[in-house]
């Protein structure tokens, strides 16, 4: 009963107040860096533009690509993270290079083999433009394509400017921090797995801590308006085929943990990323069946049915139930009721936590307030590094 007050409190002053778990609505709109058209067309006037987007890229739903050849910008190749250029591909799948059918652009992507711009495709380029939407989590690969965009333009001598998005999980800053042994494409650098910061932050970051080989490139930041860490952002266009709505981007983080499991978390279903379940979970009577779909071509346990939990059906559930954190009480609570725990993680879990830790001490039965505790050295550590580098206020 005092659950279902608090609750009920909670969401009238969020209502009256726009305040949720660190968050509140801005007075004013939030428009990404992208909308500051006069503050940037300048710089690349008479400039061969490439840009590195995608489908979030966008300017009152037109794509900057064609925005920017309406207003008379050179650009000479589009660059695709990811999921590629339409936003359509599995996560983890090969995406070819090709054509864009609508401007005639060569579209490179840069996922698989490919990873960083070569020399010989910046040869004919001037200024690099990024623009991607980001969802504030160390695992979502744009972070380490713009390490790697930072790098290209660095050896080869190329401007940068990167059209800064707001970060939806902008308030957040927890998680274990990534150890050296466990960097990878889903994780390069000491940061923790939510980490608070804009891409624009992020890449300051990463040029004043020397985390990036070579030197400083010509960076330019075009800054969000509106913008606070604390703002609510609703991001307008999803992100990538499994984030399909704000109540996933809020579970994201907490739930991406299931990748290096062999349970579910929804692929191949219209839910991804707000459930979680497997044939060998017990005592749940919810269920789901994963099957192929686009995004989704051979989703884990395809065709199986699966007992677990659906944890949020709209953004506003999402937030109240993370309370502004990242959570692994999901994750304790399936290694608690799974029948073969022997079984539980595969490999890239270490890769996805960025330690070997976490595994260990769910394996030995810590709570969730010491595995918690553990983190709190790393955090103090990087949150002192953060603030250095922050554009908007917290």
């Amino acid at each position: 009963m005092m659950r279902l007050f608090f609750l009920i409190a909670l969401s009238l002053f969020s209502l009256f107040t726009g305040a949720v778990y660190g968050q509140e609505k801005s007075a004013k709109p939030v428009l990404p860096g992208a909308y500051s058209t006069a503050s940037y067309l300048p710089a690349l006037k008479g400039k061969r533009v490439a840009l590195l987007v995608n489908q979030t890229s966008e300017i009152n739903g037109v794509l900057l690509p064609d925005t920017l050849l309406k207003l008379g910008v050179k650009v000479v190749k589009i660059f695709s993270p990811e999921h590629g250029f339409r936003g359509n591909a599995d996560a983890g799948a090969h995406v070819k290079s090709g054509v864009d059918s609508r401007t005639g652009l060569q579209v490179i992507s840069l996922y698989g083999s490919n990873k960083k711009p070569s020399a010989e495709q910046l040869k004919d380029v001037d200024v690099l433009v990024y623009d991607l939407q980001d969802v504030g989590a160390r695992f979502y690969t744009y972070i380490s394509t713009l390490q790697y965009a930072m790098e290209a333009c660095s050896e080869q001598k190329k401007a940068l400017m990167i059209l800064d998005r707001p970060d939806p999980l902008g308030h957040i800053v927890d998680g274990p921090v990534l150890e050296p042994a466990n960097s990878s494409f889903v994780g390069m650098q000491p940061i923790p797995v939510v980490y608070g910061m804009t891409p624009g932050e992020y890449a300051g970051m990463l040029v004043g801590e020397k985390w990036m080989k070579g030197a400083a490139p010509g960076l330019k930041v075009i800054p969000c308006s509106g913008y606070t860490h604390r703002s609510v952002y609703e991001l307008p266009v999803s992100p990538s085929p499994n984030l399909k709505n704000m109540a996933a981007i809020y579970l994201y983080p907490s739930l991406c943990f299931f990748e290096g499991t062999t349970i579910s978390l929804g692929r191949g279903t219209s839910k991804p990323f707000q459930q979680f379940g497997s044939p060998l979970l017990k005592g749940y009577t919810y269920s789901f069946t994963p099957v192929s779909m686009p995004g989704a071509s051979d989703p884990p346990l395809k065709n199986q049915k699966c007992y677990g939990l659906l944890l949020a059906d709209n953004a506003a559930a999402a937030r109240e139930l993370t309370a502004g954190r990242l959570q692994i009480k999901w994750l304790l609570e399936a290694y608690g009721k799974y029948s073969e725990k022997s079984k539980f993680f595969i490999p890239f879990f270490e890769k996805l936590a960025g330690t070997a830790s976490l595994r260990r001490q769910i394996e030995q039965g810590l709570s969730e307030e010491a595995i918690r505790k553990s983190w709190e050295p790393g955090l103090v550590k990087f949150r002192a590094i953060r603030a250095k580098y922050l554009l908007y206020a917290e």
